[in-house]
C-alpha cells in the first residue's frame, strides 16, 4: 500500500501540496517523494511502503531515463518480471528492481493505454508526459487500488484518498 497525490493548475503551493501528500503517510511510512515543475503547473507526490526494491532506486515519483515521463505509482504488478524481460530484450536498461520502473518504461515504450493492458495486478498511477503536457491516470480493471480525482476550473487533483 502506497499513497499517491497530484495537483495540476496555476499557482501551486508546494508547501500545501507536501502537506496534502503527507496526509497519506499511513499508506507509505518508508519514504516520501515529490516532483514539481512550476512552469507547467504540475506537482506529483508519493508516500512509499517499500516492498520491492527497498533501495533508493525505487524512490518515487520516478523520472524516465529520457526525462519525458514522471510516474507516481501505487500497487503491485504481478507479471512485472515477464514485462521487464520483454523490455530488456527490446534494449531497455533498468536501474533498479521495482515494478514501478517496469510500469514507467512500459508506458514510455508502448504508450500508456497499450502498457496498461499488459499489467496484471492491482494498481493506480499518475503519469505525466512533460513533452505533450498531458497527465494520464490509470487503475486496475477491478478498481482494487483507489484513485480519486477532483476538477474545478483550471485546477485538477488526484489522490489515493479523499482526505488529501
Amino acid at each position: 500500500m502506497c499513497g499517491i497525490f497530484g495537483w495540476l493548475g496555476p499557482e501551486i503551493d508546494p508547501v500545501l501540496a507536501q502537506r496534502l501528500r503527507d496526509s497519506l503517510q499511513h499508506r507509505g511510512p518508508d519514504d516520501a517523494g515529490a516532483w514539481f515543475e512550476q512552469n507547467a503547473g504540475v506537482w506529483l507526490g508519493q508516500r512509499r511502503l517499500a516492498i520491492l526494491d527497498l533501495s533508493p532506486l525505487g524512490h518515487q515519483p520516478m523520472l524516465s531515463p529520457c526525462g519525458r515521463y514522471v510516474l507516481t505509482f501505487n500497487g503491485e504488478i504481478y507479471n512485472y518480471k515477464e514485462l521487464r524481460r520483454r523490455l530488456q530484450s527490446a534494449g531497455h536498461v533498468f536501474r533498479g528492481e521495482s515494478d514501478t520502473e517496469v510500469v514507467l518504461l512500459a508506458c514510455a515504450a508502448w504508450g500508456v493505454e497499450a502498457a496498461a493492458q499488459c499489467f496484471e495486478g492491482m494498481f493506480a498511477f499518475g503519469l505525466y508526459d512533460r513533452v505533450e503536457r498531458v497527465l494520464w491516470l490509470a487503475r486496475d480493471p477491478l478498481g482494487i487500488k483507489p484513485l480519486y480525482y477532483a476538477h474545478r476550473g483550471d485546477r485538477f487533483a488526484f489522490s489515493s484518498e479523499l482526505t488529501s
